[in-house]
């Protein structure tokens, strides 16, 4: 046979990285071995990361046994314009270069017939844990069949559940670069981690025993804490896991630095890897120190402890920086109804979980249902926990004169603030000692609810395919009740895991499958149905335009008692942007900018509910950021006749939208 491998590595470093495995099996099989460097070819002739038309051509170029190589190039010529067409003639010779440079750059690596002789051993170290070590292996490397049902029994795994906080120990490797912090320049400011779309990059306050703990590569690479006396005599550092870096650079991207001087640089990464040394142990046996500075800013964001960790999201995703910071705001509380779709894939692609709790073994619980029925699902999560919690509650009413004086009062504390789940959680340990030991016999009852104690935060999370289009039913029932869960709705304006079809999102002009010559209705304004309910709490956001307001609109929608929904912007990579997915931060702020999308708040509570988070648009910019994304400049390629008057219709849309908003809010000062 013939193995072909894409590589950075050559010659003798090559033959040292290569697993012993690998080595074997090639020898065994007496293969022909080939390599490339897809990573740098790619990189050179500007494609980016992708290497698919690169490995394509290499593929046919040593199989000529299966298709001759002119026709089989011939043929992917085709199906490059084909697939590629509507993006642009310069795509299309890009990839044509690509295909070239895959049958010119392959090299022939000599099998040595000794390697048959090799001893192999288990490439992974060993994480120390049952769980880990003895069922996620054996399915990531495709031998689950020889799993024995102990397996299951054991790690309580019949009933489908499987653990919380796998994927940081997969440790997959998949970059070729990832950063460097350079401590001399970096301002603390914690941007760089707010924007990381996998939590690969954290920041760390630092106190003097775990500065002595702290293995070398961290102690001496450390900075004094800025932000006044309170943090003094305390150390801060960036700490990037290699291994689980995607090298997306967003947070190179964002770095402010000092004047003209990034704090983060891109660096080869087998120049990195003996970093995962202090990612380990300062992500795992460090404490996160939130109460320095306001969770209610970047910077003090920055310290907390994200629960989704490490997902299998494209690099540069736009979705999954809101799903790391709402676990790291409300994460010990968290039940989630997740929606089928891209965040469904990244966060619990069997056996591998995102989630994963802290020191007291708290953290979000996750379920997937259906595509159609996940807020009905969630809605469901809702039902139950009110029932537990009345259940409490009726247990304690029953028993309340009967209980010891001490547990008579934090009962009574508990149940005047049994909604306050900060108060809850503060009674619950004292509160549960004290049942155990009472001589009330019908107040252990309670004991049967020791994780229900304190409520949960509900959320109910997918994708535009889900929310506008699929189960729009469902959400707007749920809209419709007066129940406590809040809906994340991550817009990315295409169905984006089945490969970039239209869906009600979508916006005038944009090109997608089923639109391929351009949507022609406009963006469907979920949020301002929503608003139309009056009682439910709505916001759109989009995170580089507005950090703060992100944030604040997370804290307002989950303290809300009532129905809340956050319509989230998430750029793509099938949006096609031009400056790359590195840029969707600043993606994000030319689209508030130039009414593409608006950031507000409505908020039921107050006598003004609705305000408006952004300045007023100009509309003037619209074209020019709409045509640095492939979906719409290519409109006049493939619909020359109707393109002006679609990107025209767009910016319309956007002006009555925005408009709307502000008739909102001079009917609000009218009515005061």
């Amino acid at each position: 046979g013939t193995f072909l491998l894409n590589t950075t590595f050559e010659g003798e470093e090559l033959i040292k990285y290569l697993p012993n495995k690998v080595k074997k099996l090639l020898a065994l099989k007496k293969a022909k071995f080939y390599v490339i460097n897809a990573t740098k070819i790619a990189e050179s002739i500007g494609m980016g990361n992708r290497t698919n038309t690169i490995l394509q051509a290499s593929f046919f170029k040593l199989n000529p046994s299966i298709l001759d190589f002119d026709l089989a190039m011939e043929y992917m010529k085709e199906a490059v314009v084909k697939a590629y067409g509507k993006k642009g003639q310069d795509v299309v010779e890009l990839n044509f270069l690509a295909l070239e440079e895959g049958a010119r750059a392959l090299k022939e690596v000599k099998v040595d017939p000794k390697w048959q002789e090799y001893e192999v051993r288990s490439l992974k170290e060993e994480a120390k844990d049952e769980y880990y070590d003895y069922y996620i292996p054996s399915i990531a490397s495709l031998d689950g069949n020889n799993l024995p049902v102990s397996v299951f029994t054991r790690n309580g795994l019949l009933d489908g559940t499987h653990k919380n906080g796998v994927s940081y120990n997969e440790k997959r490797c998949t970059a070729s670069e990832v950063p460097v912090w350079l401590k001399e320049n970096c301002i603390q400011c914690g941007r760089c981690v707010f924007v990381c779309p996998h939590a690969t990059i954290r920041a760390f306050l630092l106190d003097e025993d775990e500065v002595a703990n702290a293995p070398d590569i961290v102690k001496n690479d450390l900075a004094d804490a800025l932000g006044g006396p309170s943090v003094k005599g305390l150390k801060y550092r960036i700490q990037i896991s290699p291994e689980n870096c995607v090298g997306c650079k967003l947070c190179v991207v964002e770095c402010l630095g000092k004047v003209g001087k990034k704090a983060l640089e891109m660096r080869d990464i087998n120049t990195q890897l003996e970093q995962g040394v202090g990612a380990d142990y300062l992500y795992k046996k460090v404490s996160y120190k939130t109460n320095y500075f306001p969770t209610t800013a970047v910077k003090g964001v920055s310290f907390m402890r994200p629960y989704f960790e490490v997902p299998g999201a494209c690099a540069g995703c736009g979705e999954t920086p809101y799903y790391r910071l709402v676990s790291q705001l409300f994460g010990p509380d968290m039940l989630i109804a997740n929606a089928t779709g891209c965040s469904s894939i990244y966060s619990a692609a069997a056996p591998s979980t995102v989630f994963c709790t802290d020191e007291n073994n708290e953290g979000p619980a996750w379920a997937n249902s259906l595509f159609e029925d996940n807020a009905e699902y969630g809605f469901g999560m809702r039902m139950a926990t009110n029932f537990k919690l009345y259940a409490i509650r009726r247990i304690m009413l029953e028993n309340l004169e009967k209980l010891e004086p001490e547990l008579k009062m934090l009962v009574g504390r508990y149940l005047d603030n049994q909604s306050d789940k900060k108060i809850a959680r503060e009674v619950r340990p004292r509160l549960l000692e004290l049942i155990e030991n009472s001589s009330c016999e019908g107040i252990k009852e309670v004991l049967n609810y020791k994780e229900d104690i304190v409520d949960k935060s509900i959320w109910i999370v997918g994708g535009d395919g889900w929310a506008y289009d699929i189960g729009y039913g469902g959400l707007d029932h749920v809209l419709a009740n007066r129940e406590n869960v809040n809906i994340l709705v991550l817009d990315t304006e295409v169905y984006s895991n089945t490969g970039g079809q239209a869906s009600k999102a979508s916006q005038t002009g944009a090109i997608a499958k089923f639109a391929a010559s351009g949507k022609k209705t406009a963006k469907k304004d979920l949020a301002a149905l929503a608003m139309s309910y009056k009682h439910v709490y709505v916001a759109q956001v989009a995170m580089g335009a507005n950090p703060v307001q992100v944030i604040k609109a997370f804290r307002e929608a989950e303290s809300y008692d009532g129905p809340s929904i956050i319509v989230a912007y998430s750029p793509c990579i099938e949006h096609g942007i031009k400056s790359g997915m590195d840029s969707h931060q600043e993606v994000q702020r030319k689209a508030v900018a130039c009414g593409y999308f608006p950031i507000y708040r409505y908020d039921p509570r107050k006598e003004e509910p609705l305000e408006i988070d952004c300045k007023e648009p100009d509309y003037d910019t619209f074209r020019d950021f709409v045509l640095n994304e492939t979906r719409f400049n290519q409109l006049p390629n493939v619909n020359p006749e109707n393109a002006d008057e679609l990107l025209e219709n767009s910016k319309n849309y956007a002006k009555d939208r925005y408009d709307n908003l502000v008739n909102i809010l001079n009917q609000q000062k009218r009515n005061r």
